[in-house]
C-alpha cells in the first residue's frame, strides 16, 4: 500500500510523493529516491542531522524520537520544535497525508 506523504523543498516548492509501506523506507530515502536535496551524510544512522525536517502535520502519530535523533537533534543548527530527522519516521500507513519540511542546509 502506498501513502501521500508531502515534502516542502528548500524552495518553498511541495512535492506529494506517493510513498510505499511495504519497503522499511523512511523519509530520508524518499527524498532521495525522488531526487529531493536531501544529504543523509551518515547512511541514516542519526549521526549528521543532514535529513532534518519540520513536520508540518502534527495530528499525524509519528514515533517517539528515540534517544539518538534527540542527542543528534541537540547539537544540529536551526532545530525547531517539530524537528525531525528524515531517516528516524520509518513510512507507515498511520502517516498518510503527512507534510514535513526540508530544514536549511547549514
Amino acid at each position: 500500500m502506498d501513502v501521500l506523504i508531502k515534502i516542502k523543498d528548500r524552495e518553498g516548492v511541495v512535492h506529494e510523493l506517493q510513498a510505499p509501506t511495504d519497503m522499511a523506507m523512511n523519509i530520508m530515502e524518499l527524498c532521495k529516491a525522488y531526487e529531493l536535496p536531501v544529504e543523509g551524510t551518515c547512511g541514516g544512522m542519526a549521526m549528521c542531522a543532514s535529513c532534518q525536517c519540520y513536520v508540518l502535520t502534527p495530528e499525524i502519530p509519528l514515533p517517539e524520537m528515540n534517544p539518538d535523533e534527540d542527542a543528534m537533534l541537540a547539537e544540529a543548527f536551526n532545530v525547531k520544535d517539530n524537528s525531525r530527522l528524515g531517516c528516524q519516521l520509518h513510512i507507515a500507513e498511520e502517516m498518510n497525508g503527512l507534510v514535513v519540511e526540508l530544514a536549511p542546509e547549514y
